[in-house]
């Protein structure tokens, strides 16, 4: 993939991260995700492509647009053909309700490179590049904070974990205070979530639980990017779920690496949507916007930020509301 694709990327997160923030606050998490996923399909044909969604709002029976399986793009001919993992708007009600860390996100692979993870329950274990390679999801969260603070040369209650705050947590909540670390719960949002653990001014050193599988792949190709490791493993809620992972050709057993979960070369961008720990939302003012994201390639390791200013009398308003 070239790499200036990665720049160009950025342009379809801006758009829906400019849409969704239209209904900050206001409640409406619903309205907010479908002028993010509008805003994100329409901007993704300006890219010259050739993609598939294979992570997206559903199946095609699901979701009117981003389904999984859907062609997007304005690429023909010679240009790259290419996996996408979309999630328009990351935590729906962190942006319904103005909270932190509202994020719209893409993520970019070769063809057959990321993995098509059904819709989902994933068990995962995120940390930062200085602990890569020492965590192990088979282990107990009690085991891992120990390899933590041993690989960091501190102490467990030096260490924040990020964990969802979900009652199915409830005995690996214990168990990490139990262990002496520090907790952040957080109400929605473990792609955010899991990046932190690579940003040192977060303060988060590993992330635990379970969320969604579709997010995990997400994860995992920041988590390349930035040198941090990922595992996960299928959990499904239902049989019905089981037997659709199994007819995809997905082994619930496994122990998914970060290198499996996103195979090759990886770009991924998000644009903030509400302000938070990593990223500043949208701020409007007379006549247009300004937004901040973040465009990483796992090929060179580089991490941008973006700060953009958009002028509404040049370009479309994303106002769909």
């Amino acid at each position: 993939m070239d790499r200036n694709l990665a720049l160009e990327v950025v342009r379809v997160t801006e758009a829906a991260a400019l849409a969704a923030a239209r209904l900050m606050g206001r409640g409406a998490k619903d309205q907010a995700d479908q002028a993010a996923v509008t805003a994100m399909r329409n901007t993704f044909d300006s890219l010259d492509i050739r993609g598939t969604v294979v992570i997206g709002e559903g199946e095609r029976d699901e979701a009117p647009m981003l389904y999984i399986g859907e062609k997007v793009g304005g690429g023909s001919g010679e240009d790259p053909e290419v996996d996408i993992a979309v999630d328009p708007l990351e935590g729906t009600n962190l942006c319904a309700f103005g909270q932190p860390n509202a994020w719209a996100v893409v993520a970019l692979g070769e063809k057959g490179n990321l993995l098509h993870a059904p819709d989902t329950y994933m068990d995962k274990i995120a940390v930062g590049p200085e602990v890569a390679g020492v965590v192990d999801i088979d282990k107990s969260p009690t085991e891992n904070l120990k390899a933590i603070a041993a690989k960091k040369r501190c102490e467990i209650p030096d260490l924040t974990a990020i964990i969802l705050e979900r009652d199915r947590h409830n005995d690996l909540i214990a168990e990490v205070r139990e262990a002496g670390a520090r907790i952040r719960l957080i109400s929605d949002g473990d792609v955010s979530a899991a990046i932190a653990c690579c940003v040192e001014s977060t303060g988060i050193d590993v992330l635990f639980g379970t969320g969604g599988a579709p997010e995990g792949v997400l994860a995992a190709c920041a988590l390349k990017c930035m040198g941090g490791d990922f595992q996960g493993r299928l959990k499904p809620r239902s049989d019905e779920e089981a037997a659709r992972a199994r007819k995809m050709g997905v082994d619930l057993d496994k122990k998914w690496q970060r290198d499996e979960l996103a195979r090759g070369d990886v770009m991924f961008a998000a644009t903030g949507v509400t302000t938070g720990d990593m990223l500043k939302g949208v701020r409007y003012f007379s006549g247009g916007a300004r937004t901040q994201s973040i465009v990483m390639r796992s090929k060179s390791g580089t991490i941008r930020t973006i700060d953009a200013t958009h002028r509404f009398d040049k370009k479309p308003r994303y106002d769909l509301v």
